[in-house]
This record gives C-alpha cells, structure tokens and sequence, in this order.
C-alpha cells in the first residue's frame, strides 16, 4: 500500500534512505550520506510531499516531490527488484502530469530503471555537493 508519510516512519525512512544510497552510490564515500542524515530528517521530509510504500506494517520504500520533482525515491536494498520501485514511479505520475528527478550518470541500475519507466534524459549537470556528474530526467517528453 502506497500512502503519505506521517512523523512516525521518519526512521524506517531515514534508514532506507541510507542504506539505500550507499548501495547505489559506492562511487560517493559512505561518511558523505552520513553527514546528510540532518539535512534528509529537518530539511528535505519536513519540506516534501512524501509517500511510503508500506507492507505487513513495514516502511519498504519512499518517494519525496517538491513540485514536479521527485527529490528522492528509495526502496530498502533487501527488497529492491520486487517492482514496489516501480509501483511508486506509477504512484507519482498520478500525483504530477509532467515528473523530474536527478540521477548519477554513474548511477548505472537506477538510470536503466528511469529510462523503462518512461523518464527521459533531458539535460546534465555537475551535482554541487559531490561534483559528479549527473542527468537530469523528465516524462514530460
């Protein structure tokens, strides 16, 4: 079941955030998603229209929009390739008619995943945090 967020699935969000992005980014030191826990808890949650994807009681994965952009959607490593990453994509194009988001080039899994949900590269940028660079995507193609 996809849902809103609410205050109390802050830590199993937290903790699939984190274990999810170190998965994904071995190419980014794991200290730098450390030190973002803060930012992710107070900043980026709190100021994002987020949903989980909840099974059996269990937060399993995420995704967080700031208007037309899906500023981060994650699924707990363990349960990764079950299709709920592909349930939430679904789920957001419900919510937006046109949807962004960011991606490592080297980022290999996740750009494959974004292009067969219907994303498109629409342009590439370094990201100012990592320096890395990064595309960005759109459905609005």
């Amino acid at each position: 079941m996809i849902r809103p967020f609410q205050h109390q699935d802050t830590q199993q969000v937290l903790d699939i955030w984190l274990d999810a992005s170190i998965k994904a980014h071995d190419f980014v030191k794991a200290s730098f998603w450390r030190d973002q826990l803060d930012n992710m808890r107070d900043l980026y949650l709190p100021n994002a229209e987020t949903y989980v994807y909840e099974q059996a009681g269990k937060v399993l994965g995420f995704y967080a929009l700031s208007e037309k952009h899906i500023a981060a959607i994650f699924v707990e490593p363990t349960c990764q390739g079950q299709g709920i990453g592909k349930q939430l994509i679904a789920h957001a194009k419900q919510q937006r008619s046109i949807l962004t988001l960011a991606v490592y080039k080297q980022n290999v899994a996740s750009y494959q995943f974004y292009l067969s949900q219907g994303f498109s590269v629409v342009g590439e940028q370094i990201d100012q945090h990592t320096g890395l660079l990064e595309y960005t995507m759109s459905t609005g193609i």
